[in-house]
């Protein structure tokens, strides 16, 4: 019975690179998804047999572009949804309650993340993360507070500081 002879991975050029799909994030290597030219070695025994990368044929070209695309019309539209909140954040303002003194100043402080709550009470998606406070707010009164939500989009909300109903004497 003739045995089977294991497929070898061919050199695509004089040098002895070969050109790999990366299945994942390799460091020094790739992204996921990048089409990268290795030394055969390397991808016979590290990259393929651990599922890392793939094969570069036409095939698999095609749909790497293919998913490119369609995650880049995604993110267009996630652009747009988060330019549309951007717009209905700027008209909203934020009341929050802490316990102050009689001069204004609160016993605790109010941060990024009591303003998000408040946000995502109100069905706005905005992480503790994208709130760009230069400080804990500490006193009553109102501010304008930035939100970062993308590296491109950013809007301003109105926060209200009040005293609780308990320590208003």
């Amino acid at each position: 019975m003739p045995q089977k002879r294991k497929e070898r991975v061919r050199s695509a050029d004089r040098k002895g690179g070969i050109e790999l799909l990366l299945t994942e994030h390799i460091q020094n290597v790739g992204d996921q998804g990048q089409i990268v030219k290795v030394k055969p070695g390397y991808a016979r025994n590290y990259l393929l047999p651990l599922g890392l990368a793939t094969v570069a044929t036409e095939a698999n070209k095609a749909m790497v572009a293919r998913h490119r695309q369609r995650q880049e019309e995604l993110a267009v539209q996630k652009l747009k949804a988060l330019r549309q909140t951007a717009e209905k954040i700027k008209d909203y303002s934020v009341t929050l309650e802490a316990n102050a003194t009689e001069d204004g100043h609160l016993y605790g402080s109010i941060g990024a993340t009591d303003i998000s709550k408040s946000l995502k009470a109100a069905n706005y998606p905005v992480e503790p993360d994208m709130v760009k406070l230069e400080g804990a707010l500490k006193e009553l009164g109102m501010y304008t507070v930035k939100l970062q939500l993308h590296a491109d989009i950013s809007t301003e909300v109105k926060v209200w500081v009040v005293p609780t109903a308990s320590s208003i004497r």
